[in-house]
């Protein structure tokens, strides 16, 4: 007998303002070689995937079930797996690379031709059981509970990256701009590294959320620090932003744009805020060494995200939440026991 789940399904894009997801009982595919089924007990809620609900990332299917930082138990595997029933894994954006690419075979597995992505090409984890890759699962640590795991499967390992894409070393100055789920498991990390951290965010609620989490300087998205910086990472999707912590950097300074979608990006002075070989990078997705590398980090040091919990039948509000900045960290949608 085929296995049933119950799932959030996205059949139109379109501002979240309506409710654009829709709870139905699906049949699940029989699972193909190196797949596993996975029981869902929370999946955490990305920006990334308002851009998917909303249409600014195109469809690439007429159904989808978004979600991609999932956390949960498996529950079957196709022959040859070595994960056994009953072990509990975080799911991540990347689901698939094709391994044969010329960036795979050179370690850059994170800009792979043909990636697949949780959530977005193939169904993700709004649901109380999803199909994935088992080489794309990561067995977690008992000291990361699932609704606590869930954000660090997205939001904790890109931010993560975005601080090695930024070549932060310990104990250098660092800008945050923008504090949503990404930023406020990116501090914590930073602080663990002895560095100085700024934080630049919009109202007056994310800048005292920053400094309860023990950022060092605070202020608002286009503030400059008292003291130049010697890395960037920006999370809000504005070019205004990047052009901010441009203006922030010390000579040979780095910004990161941890985006997957910009607004756009404004025209800027070269003289005043490029030059002296300041730098701009870009932050593509994610290797599965940046995530087994952020997930024991996490575990080590006890990284604990801050969460709002909804129910799979509110799915809409999570959403809704995430894009009004209406929680301080992460929404996490609980679905398993």
């Amino acid at each position: 007998m085929s296995a049933m789940q119950t799932a959030a399904v996205l059949r139109e894009t379109g501002p979240v303002d309506g409710n654009r997801m829709a709870i139905e009982q699906r049949e699940l595919r029989p699972l193909r070689a190196g797949e596993m089924r996975v029981e869902v007990r929370a999946c955490g809620v990305c920006r990334t995937d308002l851009h998917i609900v909303e249409g600014e990332l195109p469809p690439r299917h007429a159904t989808i079930v978004p979600g991609h930082q999932i956390v949960g138990t498996v529950a079957a595997a196709a022959p040859g797996v070595g994960l056994a029933a009953g072990t509990r894994v975080g799911i991540s954006w990347l689901g698939g690379v094709d391994g044969t690419c010329r960036f795979c075979r050179d370690g850059r597995e994170n800009l792979c031709d043909a990636p697949v992505f949780t959530g977005y090409d193939v169904d993700g984890g709004y649901a109380t059981e999803v199909i994935a890759r088992s080489d794309f699962a990561y067995p977690l640590s008992d000291r990361l509970d699932d609704l606590h795991a869930a954000p660090l499967l997205c939001a904790g390992i890109i931010g993560f990256r975005a601080l090695r894409v930024a070549g932060v070393a310990p104990g250098e100055r660092v800008g945050l701009y923008g504090f949503g789920s990404s930023a406020h498991l990116a501090l914590p990390v930073l602080k663990h590294w002895g560095c100085e951290v700024f934080v630049a965010t919009r109202g007056a609620k994310h800048r005292a959320f920053a400094e309860r989490l023990g950022a060092d300087e605070i202020g608002n998205e286009t503030a400059r620090p008292a003291q130049p910086l010697d890395r960037a990472v920006t999370f809000a999707p504005s070019g205004d932003v990047v052009v901010a912590a441009l203006g922030a950097l010390r000579k040979g300074g780095i910004v990161a744009i941890n985006a997957i979608h910009l607004d756009r990006m404004p025209q800027f002075d070269y003289d005043s805020l490029l030059w002296g070989e300041r730098e701009i990078r870009s932050v593509a997705n994610m290797t599965r060494a940046d995530a087994r590398d952020f997930l024991a980090l996490a575990a080590e040091i006890g990284l604990k995200p801050e969460t709002t919990v909804f129910p799979l039948e509110r799915v809409n509000d999570a959403l809704r939440a995430v894009k009004n900045d209406a929680v301080d960290g992460a929404a996490v949608v609980a679905i398993g026991a």
